[in-house]
């Protein structure tokens, strides 16, 4: 389906694992956590069984590395059965603190596409998690100072976005959105009139996964680099 951008004023940004690193250290987090409850179960029921948790704390702890290491830390006392040492217990804050620590690594052409758009349009970070992690990451980044406005949201739903672009006045038709998630940052802006731009990354969390169905028929475009939305927008 051919998408017109000529009327775009605004281009909205997600960060993680678009335009840094983020779901990796996730993954790698997750095959830690298996070993350390190795004793106690399979990795693939540990896995199954911190993913529930996971969902289930969505509502109470949000998204991001807090409410991720608070989901571990629960279900690595269902899993032993309130058995799990304090060394362990130890062990998997200190999983916590290290994904908080990381470097931030830029994927391939952010600062280039950035540097190019933001002459010709008003650019902003919209992103979700925790707010004192996203804004070290950002810092880190060095990008601050292309984007004319950052927020983080508690989540990515249509009710979301509408809001933001009320509070800054950006009508919809005049908004492209540009992520890696279907489900966080191309449905959403479709369903609200505005457009979107998928930029796929190498993995995907289970929450943020999408069947076929709920692609079919919308009007988004997905492209294999940021480097290629500049031929949509220049």
């Amino acid at each position: 389906m051919e998408v017109d951008y000529k009327h775009i004023k605004v281009i909205g940004f997600d960060a993680d694992d678009t335009l840094w690193v983020n779901e990796t250290f996730f993954r790698d987090a997750e095959l830690e956590f298996a070993r350390l409850l190795s004793p106690y179960e399979t990795a693939n029921k540990i896995d199954q069984e911190l993913f529930k948790k996971e969902m289930d704390n969505l509502g109470l702890y949000g998204y991001g590395v807090k409410a991720f290491v608070l989901s571990m830390i629960e279900s690595a006392i269902e899993i032993s059965n309130g058995s799990v040492s304090n060394k362990t217990l130890s062990s998997i804050l200190n999983i916590g603190k290290s994904m908080l620590n990381q470097p931030v690594e830029l994927l391939d052409g952010v600062e280039d596409v950035l540097k190019t758009l933001s002459k010709k349009y008003r650019l902003i970070l919209a992103t979700k998690g925790d707010l004192l992690d996203q804004e070290r990451k950002l810092e880190k980044s060095g990008l601050t100072d292309y984007f004319h406005h950052i927020e983080v949201l508690s989540d990515k739903k249509e009710a979301n976005y509408s809001k933001l672009l009320n509070h800054l006045d950006i009508n919809p038709s005049e908004f492209l959105m540009i992520g890696n998630s279907l489900k966080s940052d191309i449905l959403p802006l479709v369903n609200i009139k505005a457009h979107a731009i998928h930029v796929p990354f190498h993995t995907t969390w289970a929450h943020e996964q999408v069947t076929e169905e709920e692609t079919n028929g919308k009007a988004y475009k997905t492209v294999s680099s940021l480097r290629d939305i500049i031929k949509f927008l220049n």
